[in-house]
């Protein structure tokens, strides 16, 4: 029987951040951020390189202490993440943060003792991890002997070795080959159905934004520049639909031809190397066809597609490459 209490638990967000901001000199690495994030909620974090992603789940776990701004942690405000609420946040960094002379499972227990696990009950919580992420059969190695992807799945599993409330994810499908990505979401997945434990997560790949994610919260220069569920990113502003129009082995100069003969005939164009992609439908298409008709152009295909979340992140960031 579910009590007040309980529901009371249930209706207090996971992470309330107010106007947070985080400089590095000159550098404004996180600007004014205001973001509230539920229990049972998966939230993918979306950036470019130098969005200010990394920045905001270091203060989000205490590492890094913010200039100004807020943050409330199941309830508990404070100017950084308090102390006492340290021990309900798991967070795996996107560099490997590993003991490389430890076996697999002393590290998982030696993490589980700095978190007030007893002996016995760090054990348990080893051989459950090490089961779940597919590493049983390496409790007894030491992790420098571990492949990549191997080195990742511990990386995570140390972060969850206390089972933490919140759980923040850097670039956790980072190196992993497809078996080793397909059994990481199957986790997060699991953790993040968990009405009582909520999960960041922080990617470059769309795809599995999309494929994991409650809700999307695109970054850019430490702002927060959108926050819907996938669904409604792909739906707003934009044509739903995309009309690609392929244009291998034109001269760059007749593929710029081409995209200024199609400028204004959709609301939103994007050009490539070989390629020019417009927001837009099967009308759209024809217009374009007797566009490049007139020009004396002829693509090698005109494709229809829907729009993806890729689409929206360069649409909202641009296509510029960031280092």
């Amino acid at each position: 029987m579910e009590t007040s209490s309980s529901r009371q638990r249930a209706a207090t967000p996971a992470i309330e951040i107010e106007h947070l901001t985080r400089h590095f000199k000159d550098l404004v690495a996180v600007d004014d951020l205001t973001l509230t994030m539920r229990r049972g909620e998966l939230l993918a974090l979306l950036g470019p390189n130098g969005a200010g992603k990394t920045t905001l789940m270091r203060m989000l776990c205490g590492v890094l202490r913010p200039d100004s701004g807020a943050i409330r942690l199941f309830g508990d405000a404070g100017r950084s993440l308090p102390r006492a609420q340290r021990t309900r946040v798991g967070y795996c960094p996107q560099a490997l943060v590993i003991w490389r002379d430890l076996t697999c499972t002393e590290q998982l227990v030696l993490m589980g003792e700095m978190f007030g696990l007893k002996r016995r009950a760090a054990h348990a919580r080893a051989e459950e991890l090490l089961r779940v992420l597919g590493l049983e059969h390496k409790a007894a190695s030491r992790a420098q002997s571990l492949s990549g992807g191997m080195k990742r799945r511990l990386n995570i599993a140390l972060s969850l070795v206390h089972d933490p409330e919140l759980l923040i994810l850097d670039e956790p499908a980072a190196g992993l080959d497809p078996q080793s990505r397909i059994l990481v979401r199957k986790v997060i997945l699991g953790l993040a159905h968990d009405k009582d434990k909520a999960v960041l997560v922080s990617t470059h790949d769309m795809d599995e934004a999309e494929r994991l994610a409650d809700r999307v919260a695109v970054m850019d220069h430490g702002r927060l520049i959108a926050l819907d569920t996938p669904a409604g990113l792909k739906a707003c502003g934009q044509a739903c639909g995309r009309v690609e129009v392929l244009l291998p082995g034109e001269s760059p100069d007749r593929i710029d031809a081409a995209a200024a003969a199609l400028d204004g005939l959709a609301p939103h164009m994007v050009q490539t190397e070989d390629s020019v992609v417009l927001a837009g439908d099967a009308s759209v298409a024809e217009g374009v066809r007797g566009r490049l008709a007139k020009l004396g152009v002829e693509p090698a295909e005109i494709r229809l597609r829907q729009r993806t979340l890729e689409d929206v992140f360069i649409e909202l960031t641009g296509r510029r490459l960031r280092d």
